[in-house]
């Protein structure tokens, strides 16, 4: 499938992101023919809404909240985006939808097949991070090589990048469904306001912990973006798209990186879990955190913190205390959403 990433392990000193100039043709470069907000206009009923992975629901939730929109998440949370292949009933929904909303960067090819084979005429895919991020920003790095040819598409973890997410999804909806204007771009502005919270308490974060602690080792390659935005450094990340495990020699080679490196934590994944991390966690004394989520938000749906805010707070208080930082500026956020709609997340 053209989804699944390279099997590889990648290890790598600190400083290694490599940001990528690349010219020619890729895989990511095959935008939509049409901008987003292309489709037909949509008046006097809901509009039909198809997202992918739950934090992308949650912003665009955060969005349409109150317009009467109906939105509809296809990937179950928990679960591996990079190889998830929507079943057959996925199609209907994809049939009914006005928008389908991906991330692009190449993380749901299949999804993104099956919308563009499914969805009536009037309808659109729209691929969010593939229109923010211009070819010249994208990050290759450990789980996604420049040779294969896949730029890591997780822009979602750096609170900048999910500001432009939030208008691109308002810019489309008011084209869309503009007798619904006033409240899209009312909802955008109130959760454009609570990222820029998000954003300030993680630099106030970022600031308690030493420069040279603020490293991450990881078993999913989630905070490129983030690392470049808040000057961290991503020593490595562990990420066999198998899911084998890497070899001992392997293993003791990121052993001997983190010592030298003296990483203070090693961060694994709700789900990908990893007894290589825990190993070198005992190995280096360096801590073992393995609660780290990757598309799956905290609580149930309706909670307050089951939100990509709720998502981001969780995992941005993790790392910093992990890291010996004071996360309290991040506790003292409020991560409701911008409005509760029951529409959203329909069970």
């Amino acid at each position: 499938m053209t989804s699944r990433i390279k099997p590889t392990v990648s290890i790598a000193f600190a400083g290694a992101l490599l940001i990528s100039a690349c010219g020619g043709s890729s895989p990511a470069a095959e935008v939509a023919a049409q901008p987003c907000g292309s489709g037909e206009v949509v008046s006097g009923r809901p509009l039909q809404i198809v997202s992918t992975v739950a934090p992308i629901t949650s912003i665009i939730a955060n969005v349409v909240g109150g317009s009467g929109a109906v939105v509809n998440g296809l990937v179950p949370e928990g679960t591996n985006s990079h190889t998830f292949e929507p079943p057959p009933s996925a199609a209907k929904v994809l049939e009914e939808s006005d928008v389908v909303f991906i991330n692009g960067l190449v993380l749901e090819e299949p999804t993104k097949d099956l919308a563009e084979a499914n969805i009536a005429s009037g309808a659109e895919v729209c691929e969010i991070a593939t229109g923010i991020l211009p070819e010249g920003e994208w990050i290759y790095d450990f789980s996604f090589p420049k040779d294969g040819g896949k730029p890591n598409p997780h822009l979602w973890t750096n609170p900048p990048m999910v500001k432009e997410y939030a208008q691109v999804v308002r810019d489309t909806l008011v084209k869309r469904n503009p007798e619904n204007a006033e409240t899209f771009n009312t909802n955008f502005a109130a959760f454009a306001a609570k990222v820029d919270e998000i954003d300030a308490a993680m630099q106030l974060a970022t600031e308690t912990i030493p420069a040279a602690d603020r490293k991450l080792l990881t078993y999913h390659d989630a905070y490129a973006y983030f690392a470049r935005h808040y000057n961290w450094t991503v020593v490595g990340a562990i990420q066999p798209s198998s899911f084998e495990e890497p070899t001992p020699k392997e293993i003791a080679e990121l052993i001997t990186q983190v010592k030298v490196e003296k990483v203070k934590a090693v961060f694994g994944s709700e789900v990908f879990p990893s007894p290589v991390l825990e190993q070198i966690g005992k190995e280096t004394n360096a801590k073992y955190i393995d609660v780290l989520r990757d598309d799956d938000l905290p609580g149930e749906p309706g909670d307050p913190e089951h939100s990509w805010m709720g998502l981001m707070r969780f995992n941005f208080v993790t790392m910093v205390e992990a890291l010996g930082g004071d996360a309290s500026a991040l506790k003292a956020l409020d991560v409701n959403d911008v409005v509760k709609d029951s529409a959203v997340y329909p069970q």
